[in-house]
């Protein structure tokens, strides 16, 4: 986990300074760490906030480098593999319980995107993929992961 964070932070120091293409490889690392790591990690609750913080921060990147489809893409990532981690009976019933309660952000996080920037083929898939499967109990919003 603190090499996952020390990368985020490095990352987030180049996003701020504008150095943007080192900040999309440092938060490449950093992604490829949580996913790696998704199923090891002794905390189920950081191991799916570091997965979607890695995928918001890369959308945020893409979207200030106004390349709104690249964005949609790595926020679409994140909520499918969510959805599949819920539905995974293989995966630790802690890992699919973090998984459960953070959908509702990344889900949250789709809409907002949309309303600002539209539908792209892959938010369309996806929303309409998630419209078909069973609904969960409302879960209530965590606090902000990115």
């Amino acid at each position: 986990m603190e090499h996952w964070k020390r990368t985020i932070e490095r990352a987030n120091r180049h996003f701020m300074q504008g150095e943007f293409v080192d900040a999309r490889e440092a938060y490449l690392q950093a992604l490829a760490l949580a996913q790696v790591l998704f199923e090891r990690w002794a905390d189920a609750d950081e191991a799916v906030a570091a997965c979607v913080i890695s995928h918001h921060n890369l959308a945020d990147l893409h979207l200030r480098l106004n390349q709104p489809e690249e964005s949609a893409e790595y926020l679409c990532a994140i909520h499918q593999r969510l959805l599949q981690t819920m539905q995974d009976s293989r995966l630790a019933p802690a890992l699919r319980e973090a998984a459960l309660r953070q959908s509702s952000k990344t889900y949250v996080e789709l809409l907002n995107f949309i309303s600002e920037h539209g539908e792209y083929p892959r938010t369309h898939r996806l929303l309409h993929m998630d419209a078909a499967s069973p609904r969960h109990p409302p879960v209530p919003l965590q606090h902000g992961v990115h």
